[in-house]
């Protein structure tokens, strides 16, 4: 085990079931909406207080948070999604769009994560090193976003759960 295969477990493996979790959540919200005969693109503006972000933003974020990661970990380009999802299904598209850019980093490109210095244009003449930031802002607020959107779609009235959340765990016989 290298000193870094824990960044590449965390931000390509673990981000990863995490948003095939949050993908089978929208697409349970889906059928919800089917069953009960409405239009499922009403989940998209829902906030838990005024002052957060709706739904929408809300997954949007939790994708810009895990290709964020990787890719300023990596120390690679990180793609612009252009935020203009406006159905469940552009949503579900999105979700597996990051996915698919997840699955296309290898261990060796976290290398050298600690040497990274990460800046962010919303907070001017402020930096964190590789370290600080997977552990004290990429994982935080991957989970802030991913937890948030969860909470959103169950407090509508969806039928989901820890399980949904957590997504497939790879339990192993005893």
């Amino acid at each position: 085990m290298t000193n870094y295969s824990h960044i590449y477990e965390t931000v390509v493996h673990q981000f990863s079931q995490n948003l095939l979790a949050l993908k089978n959540i929208l697409e349970k919200a889906k059928s919800h909406a089917d069953y009960m005969k409405y239009d499922v693109n009403t989940f998209l503006t829902m906030k838990l207080a005024p002052d957060m972000f709706p739904f929408l933003k809300q997954v949007q974020m939790t994708t810009d948070n895990a290709k964020g990661a990787a890719s300023r970990l990596a120390g690679k380009e990180n793609p612009v999604f252009t935020d203009d999802e406006k159905t469940m299904d552009d949503l579900i598209k999105r979700v597996e769009k990051t996915i698919n850019y997840l699955e296309g980093f290898k261990e060796n490109d976290f290398a050298d994560y600690k040497n990274k210095k990460i800046t962010f244009p919303w907070y001017p003449g402020k930096s964190l090193d590789g370290n600080t930031y997977f552990y004290s802002y990429a994982i935080p607020n991957f989970y802030f976003h991913l937890t948030t959107s969860y909470d959103l779609i169950r407090q509508a009235g969806v039928a989901i759960g820890k399980n949904d959340y957590l997504g497939n765990i790879q339990w192993k016989n005893n």
